[in-house]
């Protein structure tokens, strides 16, 4: 056996926690382009080999818009609640044979709302395809932050409907620069108000002060945060680390889509490594499994390979990951008991505290 099959069959076994997967982003190559067909709409390619060489190049692009295409084929090929049905519920026996013991997904409903689909069908649909895989799992509602406040509003009213019915949480997901949480504040606190947690994209495409920003208009969980890390040798903005480290942030990292995206050069570069030892608390994901052409094995192997973190590390982010998760308190210490047993199964004792093993 290669090294290279070596480290994916090692990264697989690991158990691990999902956290940052968007639906629209993760479907199977195999099931899009049948849902294309039946929706007789274009593919970009003839058959499943084709079109999953068509997402690779774009993803090699370098091209944040040509990053961004497969979402609009995406979005149109599962407008209809039996597709979006099956994508959530592959999407959950994908992380579940990837080695996930929780997850969660996400997704904006209100996408779907041009095609036909009213938002409370589309959520309907999404918790009950969740739900037909025995995998632990919530759905996070996005609304779309380069929209009008009144939308936004809209998308946190539709996930406080059906907050504790298969609903976790609400995110801020599109387009970072230029639309910073706060003109989304009323959506933020409705969503609190209906006890829904907080995770917001934040510290990808701006500055590290959108993260603390965010905690400070209540998320848990950041989605990305990787510009944190400008902070980190910057004593001007070292307090930005520390005020993020003392609220108890978890930065939901995916080092993959952060290459492909551009923000950040490649694997052996990314951040996280030196997020991880700054002592904060984050975990890795992959935030598009079908858009970035990665599972979370894959990721896991990424970063055994190209960076100084171990699998001591990599579960101890697990054991974080489980314990930032939006699900009920069994669940997160069930699969914080099954991330253990791993670790000792591999003779690796966890302390479970950000940055150490």
């Amino acid at each position: 056996m290669s090294d290279a099959a070596a480290t994916i069959d090692a990264a697989r076994a690991l158990p691990k926690v999902l956290l940052h997967e968007h639906l629209d982003g993760g479907l199977r190559v195999s099931t899009l382009l049948e849902l294309l067909r039946a929706a007789r709409l274009p593919a970009p390619a003839a058959d499943e080999a084709a079109l999953a060489a068509w997402f690779d190049a774009n993803a090699h692009a370098g091209s944040l818009v040509k990053y961004l295409e497969g979402f609009a084929l995406t979005v149109a090929a599962m407008a209809t609640p039996a597709a979006m049905e099956r994508v959530a519920f592959e999407a959950a026996e994908d992380a579940r044979r990837d080695g996930a013991v929780l997850a969660e997904f996400r997704i904006a409903p209100l996408l779907f709302e041009p095609h036909g689909v009213p938002g409370d069908e589309a959520v309907a649909a999404l918790v009950a395809g969740l739900k037909r895989s025995p995998l632990p799992s919530g759905l996070i509602v996005c609304a779309m932050r380069h929209l009008p406040p009144e939308e936004t509003l809209r998308a946190a009213e539709l996930a406080a409907r059906h907050a504790g019915h298969g609903v976790v949480g609400f995110d801020l997901a599109g387009p970072e620069h230029g639309y910073p949480p706060g003109e989304h504040a009323r959506a933020l606190d409705c969503a609190r108000e209906a006890g829904l947690a907080l995770t917001l994209h934040a510290g990808e495409a701006d500055v590290a002060e959108r993260v603390l920003e965010a905690g400070r208009l209540g998320a848990r969980r950041i989605g990305h945060g990787t510009r944190l890390a400008d902070a980190l040798h910057d004593p001007a903005r070292r307090h930005l680390v520390d005020e993020v480290r003392a609220l108890g942030l978890h930065l939901e990292q995916c080092p993959t889509s952060n290459v492909h995206t551009g923000a950040a050069p490649s694997i052996a570069e990314h951040p996280i490594t030196a997020l991880w030892r700054a002592g904060l608390s984050l975990s890795y994901h992959t935030d598009n499994r079908l858009i970035s052409c990665i599972d979370q094995a894959g990721e896991a192997a990424a970063l055994l390979a190209h960076t100084p973190l171990t699998e001591a590390d990599l579960l101890a982010m697990a054991v974080q990951a489980a314990r930032a998760s939006f699900l009920p308190v069994a669940q997160r210490a069930a699969a914080e008991a099954a991330i253990r047993a791993g670790a000792l199964a591999r003779g690796l004792a966890l302390s479970g505290t950000p940055g150490g093993t």
